[in-house]
């Protein structure tokens, strides 16, 4: 059975049913916009442990599939300095190893914003990359 979130997803859809609509998304991609992409594009290359897969320098973009969602650095135009709202977004990356994998992408030059800790049962980081966006490592959840 797939939860999402608190429900299941067959009372999802039996929710959906009674309202008439479908409410069945996909995360698809994560794309950060950057005026420093090579940067940023290798540090993740060092929190992914592996090159992008796609690389497009004619329009400024750098892509990783990182489980089924695709996360991507492109180059931006209206992106100037670090992230104002560091916090206002946040991209989570699975793992079972928080603390060994917090400390690999600690020493590849990510920002300490808080320490592993447990949390109703799982561990979570929080770090953030060259330009000041956070990202969380988790525990896998269910």
């Amino acid at each position: 059975m797939h939860r999402i979130g608190a429900v299941t997803r067959p009372q999802l859809l039996n929710l959906t049913k009674e309202k008439d609509v479908l409410i069945m998304l996909n995360l698809n991609s994560v794309m950060i916009g950057t005026k420093q992409l090579k940067a940023l594009a290798d540090f993740y290359e060092k929190v992914f442990g592996k090159p992008a897969e796609m690389i497009d320098n004619e329009n400024g973009f750098f892509g990783w599939q990182i489980g089924n969602t695709y996360f991507s650095v492109l180059e931006h135009s209206e992106m100037g300095g670090n992230a104002k709202d560091s916090g206002r977004v946040m991209i989570n990356f699975e793992t079972a190893e928080v603390k060994e994998e917090f400390e690999r992408i600690k020493s590849a030059g990510a920002q300490v914003i808080r320490e592993p800790y447990e949390m109703g049962g799982g561990w979570i980081a929080t770090l953030a990359d060259p330009e000041g966006n956070y990202f969380q490592l988790v525990t896998p959840m269910g």
